[in-house]
């Protein structure tokens, strides 16, 4: 495919997202050779030493290649003022697809991970119910399960934008504390069900079992509707990072009130105030006033490559993609611009656009080797449009970074580096 008939669909080389499929390995930022594999080129086709060599055999818990231990989180150093607390974040720039692997899902913790012992850990449902029940690890394991795939996200994710700085921010650094995952586990409604909720139950407080006994109030008709006791990421038990051996998991909304290690559900008239729903995870807005109990996490996308601190080596066709979610449904698409916001561009989604989950989007772009202000915009199913920044700014101000969804602005210089910038 050669250039000249390559559709340009938007501002600054961005390409119709038609020519995906018709681009192969001599259209996306590579030179192909004309030869065969190579050959002409000198490339020497001595059988290599893993192919005549045997290699290990089957471990008891797979690994993954040594060639791939740059997949790391990241993560602050201890403070002996808040042991155990801080959070770890995923590295979005170097993962494709929409599912994160269990090692690299981000983690956010306020006492540390207890070392729980399913034997000896309880579920207590209690308060304005018909009858108090207890529930041992083995006993939920006996219930019908569900399996959904939803995106997770903490509230204070891509809080850092709203104040500006951060030029060397990447992907990871500036919006590491989202994840995806397939969750499995008992929807709560089941178990509210056997205990019996009565009429006059508005809410549920849930506390988990680490040291700061961390809890969240969450409104009765959401317990009701798709909040889920996860027992299961990916498909093996959650890992204690994530609540082991049982976390609250409520879709869409902000991540603190899925609470991990899940020990007791009392059913309330009023909301409990936690900590955590009046000192944090509140919106402090400009008059100094502060909005309670904002759980979605709004309409959202992020492009993951390229992003923040990679390069380009040269001019050429690159493939442009990211990750788009929304905790009101699911993304029903995606633009791209490539100058800063002035021309738009629809991007191809990848695979399913489910409900409150990751959807992955791609589209081709020809840089020219200039300036470039590469962002990406997101629709949702119920036709929320992801905003700008300034709009955000305008809206709350910034003395809270709780719930920032805004356009994130990368920008590539001439020589191909690429920085966060705002616009």
């Amino acid at each position: 495919m050669t250039k000249d008939k390559l559709e340009k669909v938007a501002g600054n080389g961005l390409i119709s997202r038609r020519h995906l499929l018709g681009m192969g390995a001599a259209g996306i930022g590579v030179a192909a050779s004309n030869s065969v594999l190579g050959a002409d080129a000198g490339i020497n086709f001595e059988i290599p030493s893993w192919s005549r060599t045997p290699g290990p055999g089957a471990s008891a818990y797979g690994g993954r290649s040594r060639y791939t231990e740059h997949l790391q989180r990241t993560h602050g150093a201890p403070n002996p003022t808040y042991p155990g607390g801080g959070s770890s974040r995923s590295p979005l720039q170097h993962l494709q697809g929409t599912i994160t692997p269990n090692s690299l899902h981000f983690e956010r913790h306020h006492a540390g991970v207890p070392d729980i012992d399913p034997a000896r850990h309880n579920l207590v449902i209690n308060g304005l119910v018909r009858q108090p029940l207890v529930f041992s690890y083995e006993d939920l394991l006996k219930y019908q399960m569900v399996s959904r795939i939803h995106f997770l996200e903490c509230a204070g994710n891509s809080g850092a934008l709203l104040r500006g700085g951060n030029e060397n921010g990447t992907a990871q650094s500036l919006h590491g504390l989202v994840s995806c995952a397939e969750w499995t586990g008992i929807p709560l409604s089941t178990l509210l069900d056997e205990a019996g909720v009565l009429p006059e139950a508005r809410w549920i407080a849930a506390v988990g079992a680490d040291a700061a006994s961390m809890g969240r109030s969450v409104p009765i008709e959401k317990a009701l509707d798709d909040v889920m006791v996860a027992l299961y990421q990916n498909g093996e038990p959650v890992m204690p990072g994530q609540g082991y051996p049982m976390r609250l998991f409520c879709p869409g909304w902000e991540g603190n009130i899925s609470v991990k290690w899940l020990t007791q559900i009392k059913l309330t008239r009023e909301a409990t105030h936690f900590r955590d729903e009046t000192s944090k995870y509140t919106d402090t807005q400009p008059n100094r006033s502060s909005y309670k109990f904002t759980f979605p996490m709004g309409t959202k996308s992020l492009i993951t490559s390229p992003s923040g601190q990679m390069s380009l080596d040269r001019p050429g066709i690159y493939q442009v993609t990211g990750i788009a979610w929304s905790g009101s449904g699911s993304i029903r698409g995606v633009e791209v611009s490539a100058d800063g916001g002035r021309t738009w561009a629809d991007a191809a989604i990848q695979g399913h656009q489910l409900n409150k989950a990751l959807a992955r989007f791609t589209i081709p772009w020809e840089w020219n080797g200039g300036n470039a202000v590469l962002q990406s915009r997101a629709t949702d199913s119920q036709g929320n449009v992801q905003p700008t920044r300034d709009a955000i700014i305008a809206e709350r101000g910034t003395i809270s970074f709780y719930h920032n969804h805004c356009i994130q602005s990368w920008g590539v210089g001439n020589n191909g580096e690429v920085t966060n910038i705002y616009v």
